[in-house]
C-alpha cells in the first residue's frame, strides 16, 4: 500500500478592496486631461478651504493639538484634556474606550473656521494598530500636518506617516509639540526629518524659551514675535521686537530657511543668487510653491498643553497647504483599460465622490465621503459604480466628533457623511449611469495577529455574527474567517491592542462576552520514509475462528510524481492463499 498525504494550502482571502501599489497611476503618468479642460474649476473655487489630516506617532499630542484648534476656532466653549482631571476627555475622543484609555482608536472628522479660511480636520490615532485609520484620512485629504515631539522626536509610527503621506502625494507641514517639556530640542528633531525621513525641512519659526521658559515664538518670514496671553491662551500678543538673546540665533536660521528654498524655489533662487533680501510675499509664496510641490517642508513649534504656538501654526495650514483646487486627483477610466484621468474640481462637473470610511449610527450606516467634482444634494439619486445600484441619498450631514449638522448640498472639495446608504469601504459614486470612472483604492497592510475566539453563551451567536459583520465592513485591516479543522471562528488584525479593542467593543455595544486565546495547530502527519508493518489476527469465539495475517508497508511518492500531480493511493495486491481482497 502507497499513501500520500496531500497538505491543503490555506486559501486566500478575499477582500473588497484593492491594493495600492507603485503601479496605480502616478502624479507623473500620462494623464487624459479632456474632462479637467471641459469643466475648469471657477476662479477662486475653494481657495479658502483646506482639507487636512492631523497624524502623528502615538502620545505626540495629535488630539490635544486638534482640541486647542478647535477653541480658538469657536467650535468648543471649552479645553478638556486627553487624561484630564475632570474626566470628560477630549472632543475628538468621543468613544469610551478612547477616554478611558486616554488614546485615539478611530479617526474622527470635524470643521472649523480660521479667519476667512474654512478648514475640514480629520484626527488620526497615532497607535500602529490603526494604521488604516491614517491610510483612508490621507487618501483622501489634501495636506497634512505631522506632529512630533519635541523631546523624543521622529519615532517609529512618525516614518510610517512619512511613507503613507509620500503614497498618496500629501503636502504637508511639521509641528514640533511639547517644548515645555524636560529636554526638548527642535534643532535636533529638524535634524531627524532630514536624516530619517530625507524631508527638506527647515524651522519658519524660532521657539522664545524652552522646557519650563516657553513664552511663545519669532515668525522667521514676517520677523514677528507671537506671545500667548489668557487663561488659555486665546490672545495673541504680537511685537515687532525680538529679544536680544535671539537675534544672533533668529538671523541664523532666517538665513537657513532662505538657502533651503533657494535650492527648490527659482524666484527665491535668483535673489539669493543676486544678494537680494526677499520680501514677506515672496517668501510667503515661495514656501506654499514648495510644500505643495513636495520640496519643502516648514516647521511650526509650540506646545499644544501649554497653550502656545497653536494660532500661528493655523496661521501655516492656510497660508501654505493647499486648496482642493490646487490638489490634484486622479481617476481610472474602467471602459478604457484604466486609463488615468485628471478630475477637475468643479461642481458643474459630473459627480465623483468616494466612500472613504463607515460607521454604523443610530440612524443607519454612515458613510463618510470626499466630493472629487460635481455637486451631491439631499434627495437627489446616485450610482454606485461597483455595482451600478441607483441610489437616493436620504440625508447629508458635516461631523463634529460625534456630532452632526445637516446641510442640503456638498460641492466638489468637501468631506461629508451620507445617512442610509449601503455601501463598501472605497466605493466610488456618480450621478450618471453611463460614467465608467472610480477613484484609486488604498494600501491595506495585511493582518499580524490571530486570536481564537468563542461567545460564552450560544444565545449570543446571533450578535455574535452582527457584531463581526459590522466591524469588518467598518475595519479592511480587521479578518474574519473558519478554520476548516478546527472549526474556530479567527479573528486578525494589526496586533494585540487591535483585537482586544473589538472583543471589548462586543461586550459594550452587542453584550456578547467571548473567550479568546490562540488558535489552535492543526498538526497533521505524512510518510516520510518506507515503513514495514506486520500484523497477526485470531479471533476464537466458539464455531469457526479467524486467522489472518497483514503485511505490507507504506513508503512515500516521490518528489518528481509530486511535481507531476497528486498520485492516487495505490494497492497491490499480495494475497497468498484462497481468501478474496477486501480492498481492490
Amino acid at each position: 500500500m502507497r499513501i500520500l498525504h496531500a497538505l491543503r494550502r490555506p486559501s486566500i482571502l478575499s477582500r473588497h478592496l484593492r491594493a495600492f501599489s507603485d503601479a496605480a497611476p502616478s502624479k507623473q503618468a500620462a494623464l487624459n486631461t479632456e474632462l479637467f479642460e471641459k469643466y475648469p474649476h471657477p476662479e477662486g473655487y475653494m481657495n479658502n478651504l483646506r482639507n487636512i489630516g492631523i497624524s502623528a506617532h502615538i502620545d505626540s499630542g495629535k488630539t490635544t493639538l486638534t482640541e486647542r484648534i478647535l477653541f480658538y476656532t469657536g467650535r468648543i466653549n471649552a479645553i478638556h484634556d486627553v487624561r484630564g482631571k475632570d474626566g470628560v476627555g477630549a472632543k475628538m475622543d468621543s468613544m469610551e474606550l478612547e477616554r478611558e484609555k486616554g488614546i485615539t482608536i478611530q479617526s474622527a472628522a470635524t470643521y472649523a473656521q480660521w479667519k476667512d479660511a474654512n478648514i475640514n480636520i480629520i484626527d488620526t490615532p497615532g497607535h500602529v494598530d490603526f494604521t488604516i485609520e491614517v491610510e483612508r484620512a490621507l487618501r483622501v485629504l489634501d495636506g497634512g500636518v505631522l506632529v512630533l515631539c519635541g523631546v523624543s522626536g521622529v519615532q517609529s509610527q512618525s516614518l510610517t506617516v512619512d511613507k503613507q503621506m509620500k503614497r498618496y502625494g500629501v503636502p504637508r507641514i511639521a509641528f514640533i509639540n511639547k517644548l515645555d517639556r524636560m529636554g526638548a530640542n527642535p534643532w535636533k528633531v529638524i535634524k531627524d526629518l532630514r536624516k530619517q525621513l530625507k524631508l527638506n525641512a527647515a524651522a519658519v519659526q524660532v521657539p522664545i524659551g524652552i522646557e519650563d521658559q516657553l513664552e511663545g515664538v519669532v515668525d522667521l518670514v514676517r520677523m514677528q514675535v507671537y506671545r500667548n496671553d489668557g487663561p488659555s491662551g486665546e490672545t495673541i500678543l504680537t511685537s515687532s521686537e525680538i529679544p536680544d538673546n535671539l537675534k544672533e540665533l533668529v538671523a541664523e536660521k532666517r538665513l537657513e530657511m532662505i538657502e533651503r528654498l533657494a535650492d527648490v524655489d527659482d524666484e527665491i533662487g535668483e535673489l539669493f543668487l543676486m544678494e537680494e533680501e526677499p520680501t514677506v510675499d515672496q517668501l510667503v509664496g515661495a514656501i506654499r510653491r514648495a510644500t505643495i510641490a513636495h520640496k519643502f517642508v516648514p516647521v511650526f513649534m509650540g506646545s499644544a498643553f501649554k497653550n502656545k504656538g497653536v494660532q500661528p501654526m493655523l496661521d501655516g495650514v492656510i497660508d501654505y497647504l493647499p486648496s482642493p483646487s490646487e490638489a490634484q486627483n486622479i481617476a481610472l477610466d474602467q471602459g478604457k483599460n484604466e486609463e488615468p484621468v485628471l478630475v477637475p474640481c468643479s461642481p458643474d462637473a459630473p459627480l465623483l465622490a468616494l466612500a472613504f470610511k463607515l460607521e454604523e449610527g443610530r440612524f443607519g450606516q454612515l458613510s463618510y465621503m470626499r466630493i472629487y467634482s460635481g455637486t451631491l444634494k439631499r434627495g437627489g439619486f446616485i450610482y454606485n459604480m461597483s455595482n451600478m445600484k441607483r441610489i437616493k441619498v436620504p440625508r447629508l450631514v458635516k461631523m463634529h466628533s460625534n456630532e452632526m449638522e445637516d446641510v442640503e448640498e456638498v460641492s466638489a472639495g468637501e468631506v461629508v457623511a451620507m445617512f442610509g446608504v449601503d455601501c463598501a469601504s472605497m466605493d466610488t459614486f456618480s450621478d450618471s449611469n453611463s460614467s465608467k470612472m472610480t477613484m484609486t483604492s488604498l494600501h491595506v497592510p495585511e493582518p499580524v495577529m490571530s486570536l481564537a475566539i468563542i461567545p460564552n453563551n450560544k444565545q449570543n451567536l446571533n450578535n455574535f455574527s452582527k457584531s463581526l459583520n459590522r466591524f469588518q465592513r467598518e475595519d479592511p485591516t480587521f479578518r474574519v474567517s473558519v478554520d476548516e479543522d478546527s472549526k474556530q471562528t479567527i479573528i486578525s488584525g494589526m496586533g494585540e491592542l487591535h483585537l482586544q479593542i473589538y472583543i471589548e467593543r462586543m461586550k459594550r455595544e452587542y453584550n456578547v462576552e467571548v473567550e479568546s486565546g490562540a488558535p489552535q495547530v492543526n498538526f497533521r502527519e505524512t510518510i516520510k520514509q518506507k515503513a514495514d508493518f506486520n500484523y497477526l489476527h485470531k479471533k476464537q469465539s466458539g464455531g469457526s475462528g479467524q486467522y489472518a495475517r497483514v503485511t505490507g508497508y507504506c513508503e512515500p511518492i516521490s518528489q518528481e510524481e509530486i511535481d507531476e500531480g497528486a498520485a492516487p493511493i495505490q494497492f497491490v495486491n499480495d494475497i497468498i492463499g484462497y481468501m478474496h481482497p477486501v480492498v481492490t
